[in-house]
């Protein structure tokens, strides 16, 4: 990750920079900044905005441009982040809104810890995808595909997917011609496609998966010793959490949350299968659900 030395920015009160970190994020993953982001973001006057723009571009100089027509500042072709921006805030900030910025050392309030995730995207392949679902255009990518091995295509993205272990983008597959997810550490290179515009047919609009709500009924598990402490642990009514998400994502939750799904509830017995301490109630509710056979232990018939 390309970073300024610490010289670069002696003497700047650490506000400035903070709102500079601000500028290069803006700049860097949605491809365009402008004084109204710092005026809405840190309540500053439009001649403080302009200054601290004018600040940037001092700083860190033919990094981004003013494009007159839109009174917006973009990326140029040799665009580099000033600033270190790890990932994984990069993702729950676009996805949260909030914490956009700030440098990478905020410490812990109590002692606590996360689990090491086995891989994280690049950003240099992020970047381009969040700037193309901000400017509805579509991005170049070259993937790895477990099935295709590795491919290109051009993709539509409108919005990002977590199931709480890895990330994905949500878009419309050139290729394929169908809406699909690609899993953002697979993303070898990606590169925005200027020229290019959400076509109608691309419109998250018409992504079916995406626009259909799912409502399940979770339980739990018949094979459960003790039912009262998960009803308690998941604040169940009557013995049953109803959820409701996107027929997109809801195959991710019910495999992050260890749903057995099987007609019968028959992924768990006396020797194995523990881990499932729900059981999906209505698992007719998954019919017609595009990747329902990542749901544990989903039968279609």
């Amino acid at each position: 990750m390309f970073e300024k030395s610490d010289e670069t920015l002696d003497g700047l009160h650490p506000r400035t920079i903070k709102r500079l970190q601000f500028i290069d994020f803006r700049a860097l993953f949605l491809g365009v900044v402008s004084r109204a982001d710092l005026t809405t973001k840190f309540g500053l006057s439009p001649t403080a905005a302009t200054r601290d723009l004018s600040t940037y571009q001092d700083v860190h100089p033919g990094q981004i441009e003013l494009h007159g027509s839109s009174k917006t500042y973009r990326p140029t072709s040799k665009f580099q982040p000033l600033f270190r921006h790890p990932i994984d805030r990069v993702l729950t900030a676009l996805c949260v809104g909030f914490g956009e910025t700030g440098p990478a050392t905020i410490k812990a309030l109590i002692p606590a810890d996360v689990a090491t995730p086995l891989s994280l995207p690049d950003w240099r392949c992020v970047a381009p995808i969040t700037r193309a679902i901000h400017s509805q255009r579509a991005v170049h990518v070259t993937y790895h595909s477990y099935s295709s091995g590795l491919t290109t295509r051009d993709f539509v993205p409108h919005a990002l997917v977590t199931n709480g272990a890895r990330w994905h983008a949500r878009g419309f597959d050139r290729l394929r011609d169908r809406f699909i997810d690609l899993v953002l550490t697979r993303v070898a290179s990606a590169a925005v496609l200027e020229r290019s515009h959400r076509e109608d047919r691309e419109q998250p609009s018409k992504d079916i998966q995406w626009s259909r709500i799912v409502e399940l009924e979770l339980i739990p598990h018949h094979q459960e010793i003790f039912p009262e402490t998960t009803e308690f642990d998941l604040k169940m009514e009557g013995g049953k959490l109803k959820i409701q998400e996107r027929a997109a994502v809801i195959s991710y939750l019910l495999r992050q949350w260890n749903v057995d799904c099987s007609p019968t509830g028959s992924l768990r017995d006396e020797t194995k299968g523990k881990e499932f301490r729900l059981q999906l109630a209505n698992p007719r509710a998954l019919y017609g659900v595009q990747n329902a056979m990542l749901a544990p232990g989903y039968e279609e018939s």
